[in-house]
């Protein structure tokens, strides 16, 4: 098969972010039907990975930071902006209308109901994605380590530890955990 030109890797990373941006209403749940669409076709599984780490590290729009991520190691600086222009005009033209809708229906009892409704789908959906992200961080039989830094991992976060310093010191735990020559 031939190495597609740069010209159709931009066009292949402007419809990947336009596709997932249309598909997914939610950016923790994009990063599944981004997995889909960018792992052994842009990206191996290892580099995604990294990626949504990496992507968690930097403030700001998590799809932004992955499409900058994953346009550049695909397509360079060029990348980078077909990546985020497919990512910035699904958002961008539903939150104006979503606004609008909003704006007219603000107080409104069905309203209040239908997000609380949302809300059990949301956490479902965020606890899908984690796991898929477990998985395919640890694609052998899951052993002591990775849930060992799961563990830590929830009881930092519960505890209110900032995302960013829960990251950075499983991080760390894991060039120590991983570092050792022991036995699994």
């Amino acid at each position: 098969m031939n190495e597609p030109t740069p010209l159709q890797r931009w066009w292949r990373l402007f419809w990947i972010f336009l596709k997932v941006n249309l598909l997914t209403t939610a950016g923790p749940t994009s990063i599944g039907l981004l997995y889909k669409e960018t792992v052994g076709k842009l990206m191996t599984e290892a580099q995604f990975v990294e990626a949504v780490g990496f992507s968690n590290l930097v403030p700001g729009s998590e799809a932004l930071k992955l499409a900058m991520f994953i346009g550049y190691s695909s397509g360079g600086v060029p990348g980078v902006l077909a990546a985020l222009l497919g990512a910035i005009i699904p958002p961008t033209i539903i939150m104006f209308t979503v606004a609008s809708v909003l704006m007219r229906f603000q107080g409104e009892e069905w309203m209040r109901h239908f997000i609380k409704g949302m809300t059990p789908a949301i956490v479902v959906l965020l606890a899908l994605v984690a796991w898929q992200l477990f998985r395919a961080a640890n694609p052998q039989a899951i052993k002591w380590r990775p849930l060992l830094l799961a563990l830590v991992s929830f009881i930092a976060l519960y505890l209110g530890v900032s995302p960013q310093y829960v990251l950075i010191g499983a991080g760390i735990l894991g060039v120590i955990l991983y570092g050792q020559r022991s036995i699994e």
